[in-house]
């Protein structure tokens, strides 16, 4: 507002000089205008007086102040009386010096009703040889008018302008305070606790639109954050807590069972075997809080997703055999992408581990493919198995931490995998597809990285 007060300020200053300059630029138009008549009328008398002399130039002054639209023509004696002319006084002095008057003087005309003001005129004095005085000048009514008539209309239009800006300020001005103010109240409630607000957008595109289009999608980010460390401490307390007591009631049957070497060692091998899992759960719910908080970032090149893909799959192919299943793939050769490498991979090796993991139960006959292509303006790296897939109903809950189909927890595992891979597509620019293998039967798992 002070900024708009101090243009508003500017323009006002600026209107006024502009009007005094418009006008004083039209003023000394006109009186270099009259100066210039004035001046070629004096060099007509002075051709009569050289011809005819007094008389002569009298009788010319005579004829000529009586025509429409004369100058002033003033013939007077020495002692400054007038004897001919069209003026019947002059302002004192002004007869007393010879040259252009300097500042314009008053006169009166013949006729003219007592009590009403002189006219303005300038003029040039002239004096010749015998003393006497001719006055040559030029009525300043006409330029008076048209003058004022210029100030008024420069001053009616800068009013006008400036009276829209004033209305134009008080709208915009006030528009933008009522914003403010709807913004201001928006964050008191988010400081208040409440995430699920959001800063006003009035659709314009304007700035104040783009600065709460960007504090939203913030907002929205660390909404995110909160409700995703929200479940991951409500899933802490729930998953961790059974491996937790496996632990203790193995060591409490340590302790209360046979006092030897060997059952100790078994247990102390089952509590490793306890721990690593825990390891790994702390370590793959360390990895998607780095990959969710961009750490990686830095770390972004241009790599080859084909030589990625084939490297993953050489690297489960046994594996996969070891569990009775079928590996294959369709991979098109000179894919690159922009991404951080030991990422991608992880995230292939967590959809290729959970195929050979759900899909196979040690009888054969089970398919895993592995296939990457170039689709229009995305790049689609995909793997399909032939097992029982996931309900479309629970394709969203899956990838949430924690969350695992298995509710027997029969099969081993976090619940993090598919986590993991949706946390690193959202850091590539990505995202994780979940449909099914066989879209007629509803079977089978095809997981889609989707780059693009």
């Amino acid at each position: 507002m002070r900024l708009s007060a101090l243009y508003l300020g500017l323009f006002a200053i600026c209107a006024v000089v502009l009007v005094f300059y418009v006008t004083d630029l039209t003023s000394s138009l006109l009186t270099g205008q009259t100066k210039r008549v004035v001046q070629d009328e004096i060099q007509v008398l002075a051709n009569f007086y050289r011809r005819g002399g007094v008389t002569l130039l009298i009788n010319h002054i005579d004829r000529r102040s009586r025509e429409p639209g004369a100058n002033l023509y003033t013939i007077a004696a020495p002692n400054g009386k007038i004897l001919a002319g069209n003026v019947e006084s002059l302002q004192a002095g002004i007869l007393d010096a010879k040259g252009w008057t300097a500042r314009p003087f008053t006169y009166r005309r013949f006729y003219q009703p007592e009590g009403t003001p002189g006219h303005r005129a300038l003029a040039e004095v002239i004096f010749l040889s015998n003393g006497m005085r001719v006055l040559v000048g030029r009525d300043l009514g006409e330029p008076t008018k048209f003058r004022s008539m210029i100030r008024s209309s420069l001053a009616l239009a800068l009013g006008i302008m400036l009276v829209g800006a004033l209305i134009i300020w008080f709208v915009i001005g006030r528009g933008a305070l009522l914003r403010i103010d709807r913004v201001a109240q928006a964050s008191q409630k988010i400081m208040a606790g409440d995430l699920a607000q959001r800063l006003p957008i009035s659709g314009t595109g304007d700035e104040f639109d783009r600065l709460s289009s960007s504090l939203n999608s913030m907002l929205v980010r660390i909404e995110k954050l909160n409700v995703g460390l929200r479940q991951v401490s409500d899933n802490i307390a729930h998953d961790l807590k059974t491996p937790l007591t496996r632990l203790r009631n193995k060591a409490e049957a340590a302790l209360a069972g046979r006092e030897d070497t060997a059952s100790y060692r078994l247990a102390m091998e089952e509590m490793i075997e306890e721990s690593d899992q825990l390891i790994r759960t702390f370590n793959a719910l360390l990895m998607i809080s780095r990959v969710e908080a961009g750490s990686a970032v830095a770390q972004m090149d241009t790599v080859d997703l084909s030589a990625i893909a084939r490297d993953t799959e050489e690297l489960y192919e046994p594996v996969a055999e070891e569990a009775g299943a079928t590996m294959t793939s369709d991979i098109s050769d000179g894919i690159v992408v922009s991404g951080n490498r030991e990422l991608i991979g992880q995230a292939i090796s967590n959809l290729i581990e959970n195929a050979i993991k759900y899909s196979t139960d040690g009888d054969g006959g089970s398919t895993i493919r592995i296939s990457l292509e170039q689709h229009k303006r995305n790049i689609i790296l995909s793997v399909r198995d032939s097992g029982p897939g996931i309900p479309e109903n629970r394709r969203n809950d899956v990838v949430k931490r924690f969350v695992r189909l298995d509710e027997s927890r029969s099969k081993p595992g976090t619940g993090l995998g598919l986590s993991l891979v949706d946390a690193i597509m959202g850091l590539h620019g990505g995202r994780l597809e979940l449909a099914s293998s066989d879209e007629i039967k509803q079977t089978g798992l095809c997981a889609r990285m989707v780059f693009g």
